[in-house]
């Protein structure tokens, strides 16, 4: 298929989603169980970043019944098995996707947050305090050949920022990110940020924090200065299968937790796109 009727739907889960031992509230446990149901209907795992090439017509590649996996925030739990508080050991999603042996093709792109304060004060205030927001494992992932980093903005705007963004910026939205200004300070100091620490253009996807994608960063502000920063698309979470025809600065996920909560909703999610 390298026409214009490839589809392929990208899929999004948070590590630090560890609410019980069930798939609704775990997205260890829906990610096993999703990789499995994939592998079973004959669906490939591919590379988020070769969804993006075929979207900009940089590759011709076969994407029949393809999808691609990414993961929000950074957490150490997308890279190593860790034993979470009152939850015991949960695998991580790279030792998940390491074991799915079934799919040669298989990746994980990992949207990070670039800010070192954001990052301690999200890990003390929404996680347990321990570290688990650290940068050490990002070089050593992405030179594993399974992970990608991706940016995830400089603080995520997050509530946890309690001082006024530029401009007076409240917290804890992203469509507030309306500026030369502000994106500058998120966009912009997360890419040179990630670069300095994982090599020039070893980034070139964005998620948008919140799923939150302003006009203004899609239709004026990536189109202008995306490529000057090595950024290729940034991607929502409006649901939907990337095509040839989406908007580059403003590509569709799935969100486990939001667009299926369960092993029978996820096999129809997949059957309505096969």
């Amino acid at each position: 298929m390298t026409g214009r009727d490839w589809q392929v739907p990208v899929l999004t889960y948070h590590a630090s989603t560890v609410g019980g031992p069930d798939y609704a509230g775990n997205d260890h446990v829906a990610f096993a169980s999703d990789l499995a149901t994939a592998t079973r209907l004959g669906w490939r795992i591919v590379p988020l970043q070769w969804v993006v090439e075929q979207r900009l017509g940089l590759a011709r590649r076969d994407l029949r019944r393809c999808l691609a996996l990414s993961c929000d925030d950074g957490t150490v739990l997308d890279v190593r098995d860790v034993d979470y508080p009152g939850q015991g050991l949960q695998p991580s999603f790279l030792s998940l996707l390491e074991a799915e042996g079934g799919q040669p093709d298989r990746h994980l792109t990992c949207f990070v947050i670039a800010s070192p304060e954001a990052r301690a004060r999200m890990d003390r205030d929404c996680l347990h305090g321990l570290d688990w927001m650290g940068e050490e494992w990002w070089a050593p992932a992405l030179a594993g050949g399974r992970v990608g980093i991706g940016n995830h903005s400089w603080d995520h705007n997050h509530v946890v920022m309690h001082e006024a963004g530029p401009g007076g910026m409240p917290r804890g939205d992203f469509h507030v990110v309306d500026s030369d200004q502000r994106a500058g300070f998120e966009i912009s100091q997360a890419a040179d940020y990630l670069s300095a620490r994982l090599g020039q253009g070893a980034c070139p996807l964005f998620a948008y924090p919140y799923g939150h994608a302003p006009d203004f960063l899609v239709r004026d502000w990536f189109p202008r200065q995306g490529s000057a920063l090595g950024l290729q698309a940034a991607f929502g979470t409006q649901g939907g299968a990337v095509r040839p025809d989406s908007d580059p600065w403003h590509l569709p996920r799935y969100v486990c937790g939001l667009h299926w909560s369960s092993p029978a909703q996820f096999e129809a999610l997949l059957a309505g796109l096969a």
